[in-house]
């Protein structure tokens, strides 16, 4: 567990988000008035349990809800050299920012790769998409970027197609892609859940070298509080759709104040519940 202060201003700012579905003639609300902070450099753990409202809020922040969601409030995303509010982009600007700005690692990788392309071209594709590059450039770029990914011989695995790779190497080639551009944000939605404890690990150290190295903000969707134990700089806690409880992974664990954190932390299974 890591403890530091934060400087300067956060990356991403979500304020008093909202989010309410129609459904069958009538309306569930997701999230009501969600607000939080992410800063560079740092793992932001979102944890609650399924329905509380996690994905839909990573969902929003890349305005990839369906087209019965209702949103309000602000997503301010900070850049080098603009800020805006991604909830008032246009097509146009919600393009060159996912993929790019802002990019998304989910939890099964099966899902986001196309089984009929090379892996590498995936990667250049995402590259070309949001740079002016010839195809060798972008190659190169997407070969360095396997390398970031700790993907071993990224030049052999270039050419390969995803059956030919095992679950921890495609899920690390998503997570090239992701990193290809340089993002501001990386969302991860629960990316170790299709993986095995050991490459769950390796996954997890891997995205600490990113937020080090790369400066990157991530925000990672989990219900594993054993994860964020590892690598979280910050949880929020969500419990249906609102933040019950934030704070650094020193507070939370050692002294929680809500009662749902608290029985959060009491259901993580331990020796004494086991035997």
């Amino acid at each position: 567990m890591r403890d530091k202060k934060r400087g300067g201003l956060p990356v991403l700012s979500v304020k008093n988000l909202k989010v309410s579905f129609d459904i069958e003639n009538r309306t569930v609300e997701a999230l009501k008035g969600i607000s939080f902070d992410i800063y560079p450099k740092e793992i932001v753990a979102l944890v609650g349990e399924s329905g509380s409202g996690k994905s839909v809020t990573c969902y929003s922040i890349l305005r990839i809800l369906p087209k019965n969601a209702f949103v309000s409030g602000e997503i301010i995303l900070r850049g080098e050299e603009r800020q805006e509010n991604i909830l008032k982009a246009g097509s146009k600007r919600l393009r060159e920012i996912r993929g790019n700005r802002i990019s998304m690692i989910f939890q099964e990788p099966s899902a986001v790769l196309d089984p009929l392309m090379r892996v590498g071209d995936q990667i250049v594709e995402s590259i070309i998409a949001h740079r002016k590059v010839s195809y060798s450039e972008a190659k190169k770029l997407a070969v360095e970027s396997m390398k970031k990914a700790r993907i071993p011989d990224p030049v052999k695995r270039f050419y390969q197609y995803p059956h030919e790779l095992s679950g921890g190497l495609k899920q690390r080639v998503v997570i090239a892609a992701g990193i290809a551009n340089n993002p501001l944000i990386l969302l991860a939605d629960e990316p170790t859940t299709a993986l095995d404890v050991t490459v769950s690990a390796q996954i997890l150290r891997l995205f600490e070298d990113l937020r080090d190295q790369l400066g990157v903000g991530i925000l990672l969707i989990t219900h594993d509080l054993g994860i964020v134990a590892e690598i979280a700089d910050r949880v929020l806690v969500i419990y249906r759709g609102q933040i019950v409880e934030e704070g650094n992974v020193f507070e939370i664990f050692d002294n929680p104040k809500h009662p749902y954190t608290k029985k959060l932390l009491e259901s993580r299974p331990t020796l004494k519940n086991v035997i």
